[in-house]
Order: C-alpha cells, then structure tokens, then sequence
C-alpha cells in the first residue's frame, strides 16, 4: 500500500472514531482554525462538519460577537497550560437558538513536542449535570445510604455491596462479593433467589417485599425482616435491553414487624384462654374442662400436650394422664398406678424442683437420629423436637406438670411461650384440683 494510501486509510479511520463519539468534539490548529467537527457536535449545535471545518474560531457564527474574543482566548490558552481545561460557554445554534454547554480543553502537540493546536469536547450543561447526578446518586447509595444496597449478578451473586448493606450481613463489602447468598443466609434464601430471579425474567414487582431471613454473622445466626425492592439493571449501551444483574434495596423492619407479630400472637392467645374458659365452664364434670383448656391452648401453640400428676406417695413421682377414648376427658390415674420412669434430669422433673418452666429442644438436626433418641429417652412421643415443662399449682399446692411439645417443623419455645403455658397451666390445675386428686 501506497503512503498517500495509508494515509486515506488513517484519515478514514480517524474520522469513523470522531463520529462515533457519544460527546461533541471539534479541534483547531496553532492559528485557532477548526481542524475536525464530529456529528454529535452537528446535532448539538447543528452546523455541519463542511460548514465548521476552516472556520477561524467561533466569531461570527456559532458565538455572539461580545463573547467571541473571550471565547477563543480561553479555548486557546488551553495549548500553553498542562492538563484539561473545564470552562462553560453560550453558543448559538445554527437556526439562531443558544445552548450553554461545557467543554473541556487540552493542547495537541506536534512531532517537535511544540504546541500544535487544541481539541475541544463539549457537551450540553443539562446532559452533564445529569449524568454527574447519575454518579453522584450511584456513590451516595454506595457509601451513604440508610437503606442496604446490592448489585447482584446474573448468577445471583453480589458485585456490588453498600456499607449499609455489609452491617446487615455481618462482614465487610469485600468479603461479600461474589459468594452465594446461601453462604450468607442460613433460612430465607429460596425466597430471595426466587425474588431476583423473578426480576431478571419479569422485571421488578409493582411493591416492596418483606422477606424473612437468618443471617449468618461471626456472633451467630440472627432473624431479621427485610422491607425489599428490586430493579433490573440492563445496559444502556447495548442496542436490545441485556440484563446485567439485579439492584436489591432493603431496609430492616425486624423490630416493627415482630412487634406487630407479638400483638397479634398475644391477641390470639387471649382469646384462646377466654373461649376456653367459656367452653369449660359448661362441663360438668372437671377432667373434660381440663381437655377443652388443652385443646385450645393447642391450636397453633404445640403439637401435644402431656399431664403427668404426682403419685399419692412421693413428692417427685409423676403418673401420665391420658386422654379418654373420646378425646373429651383426661383419665387420671387411680391408686396402685406406675409412675413414669423419668430420670433425674427430666425437664419435667427440673420443673417441679425450680416450681417454673424448663424449656428444652434435641441435639442435632430437627427429625434426625440424634433428635429421635433424645425424645425417646425422655418418654415422649416420636418426632418432639421442642420440649415447654411448667408445674400444675392450685391453692399453694403441686399438683402435677404440664408439658407441651413440638416437632421439628416449629422453632423452639421462647420466653413469652413459657409465660403463656403457665396461665394455661393454671387454669388446668385447678380442674385438676376440683377433680380431687390429691396433692
């Protein structure tokens, strides 16, 4: 190829990266004289490049003539000082219209190293503030934010993790990335992948999410409710929407849904004991009001309810009730009946000695081996997980306790869940008292 041919090529080649270009640009020589104008500078200002190119500066044209001086001195200087220039100018449009853009200036120099001229890239004011709103809204988020901020990838990783955000799991933004949400979730991760899978098919759901998760953190596994948004990130550069991964806002609401939950559970644990206490006062006889109390505190409480009374002869020997073919009556024992053969350290036993409730859950997974093994070893039936054991007092007297267990489905009793046995335990005691068993 041929040097003139090369330079064709060069020209050409120059020419398509110009006009390529998502900003403005136009440059001139030592003398001020428009060297190149690309198009988006003609959608801009809408001179054409043969109409700009070897024009003297912008006088006359494409500036109003008190500012023309100004502006080629300023774009001009540009050449003698290092670095960029930023400045802001009003120029005119070719149908007579004036556009305030800002431009950033720098020298060109020649083979010799002197001054060659200057390129000008420029864009209109308002497209700049946006987009510098753009990066100035994506740090805030980033760095900032009250709410939690993550980028998730296409393969539901996290790329991106505010500071907020690290708080909430545990650790710090490096160490978040790119790891598997189930590494960082112990419950809830099903829920949030299915989220965010959902977003990358459908795009964003039309309201926040409440989703409930267990965090893993270095002090241990923690319970929170997390008020979700999602939006779908696609790249504006591609000419059909591609998606790059998931932005996922969230905002802990622990304290006021559980505080909801709480109210909610107490209410409805108030109206089990009312309706219970109305439903036994029409029994006539006490063993079945002490079943109608049992199978109301039951509902969404426990899975069983076990009555063990103390024997005639012994302050620590307890005798299971059982219920009656019917399921409306407890059949408690007679004189002569054997006693369960709890050992020592029996939670039941542990209840009657510290005259309070002893909660208790099975080593292991829920429902394994291990789990099986401690429910048998402690006479209850198979599959408890979940062990609640209060006493049974009427008139300042033992009479017997009350355990109530669950399976593995369920999470373990809590403190409010003890409180609550306890005033089932109380009324039951006193059926079981009006009964005439003795203390």
């Amino acid at each position: 190829m041929s040097a003139s041919g090369r330079g064709e090529t060069t020209d050409d080649l120059l020419a398509a990266l110009l006009d390529g270009m998502d900003a403005a640009l136009c440059a001139f020589d030592a003398d001020g004289v428009i060297t190149h104008w690309n198009r988006e500078a003609e959608r801009i200002l809408g001179w054409s490049a043969a109409e700009a190119v070897g024009r003297h500066g912008f006088a006359g044209w494409a500036v109003r003539p008190a500012d023309a001086d100004d502006v080629q001195d300023r774009l001009m200087a540009a050449q003698d000082a290092p670095g960029r220039r930023v400045h802001e100018f009003a120029l005119l449009t070719k149908d007579g219209g004036r556009v305030l853009v800002r431009t950033q200036s720098a020298g060109v120099p020649g083979a010799d190293g002197k001054p060659a001229g200057v390129y000008c890239a420029f864009s209109e004011v308002h497209a700049q503030i946006d987009l510098e709103r753009s990066i100035a809204l994506s740090e805030a988020l980033m760095d900032d934010a009250s709410w939690g901020v993550v980028l998730v990838d296409v393969d539901l990783r996290p790329a991106v993790v505010n500071t907020h955000a690290a708080r909430a799991f545990g650790a710090g933004r490096a160490a978040l990335l790119g790891r598997p949400l189930g590494d960082l979730l112990e419950q809830g991760v099903e829920e949030l992948e299915g989220a965010l899978q959902h977003v990358l098919a459908e795009g964003a759901p039309p309201a926040p999410l409440e989703l409930w998760v267990s965090v893993r953190t270095p002090e241990g596994v923690r319970r929170r409710c997390w008020r979700s948004g999602f939006l779908r990130l696609a790249s504006p550069l591609a000419e059909e929407p591609v998606p790059l991964g998931v932005g996922w806002l969230f905002q802990d609401v622990t304290e006021g849904r559980q505080a909801e939950l709480d109210t909610g559970q107490l209410r409805f644990r108030a109206n089990q004991l009312h309706r219970a206490g109305r439903a036994a006062a029409d029994c006539e006889d006490p063993t079945e009001a002490a079943a109608v109390r049992l199978d109301y505190a039951l509902a969404g409480f426990a899975d069983h309810a076990l009555v063990d009374v103390l024997a005639a002869d012994s302050g620590r020997r307890l005798v299971r009730s059982t219920p009656s073919p019917s399921g409306r009556t407890l059949t408690l024992p007679g004189p002569g009946a054997i006693p369960v053969r709890y050992e020592n350290a029996h939670p039941a036993l542990q209840a009657l000695d510290r005259i309070g409730p002893v909660r208790a859950s099975a080593p292991g997974a829920p429902g394994g081996e291990a789990a099986e093994a401690w429910a048998r070893a402690r006479r209850w039936p198979s599959g408890a997980t979940h062990a609640l054991c209060t006493v049974l007092r009427s008139r300042g007297r033992t009479v017997g306790t009350l355990t109530f267990l669950r399976g593995p489905s369920r999470p373990a009793f809590e403190r409010a869940d003890a409180l609550y046995a306890e005033e089932v335990a109380a009324r039951v005691a006193a059926d079981l008292d009006l009964a005439g068993r003795p203390a």
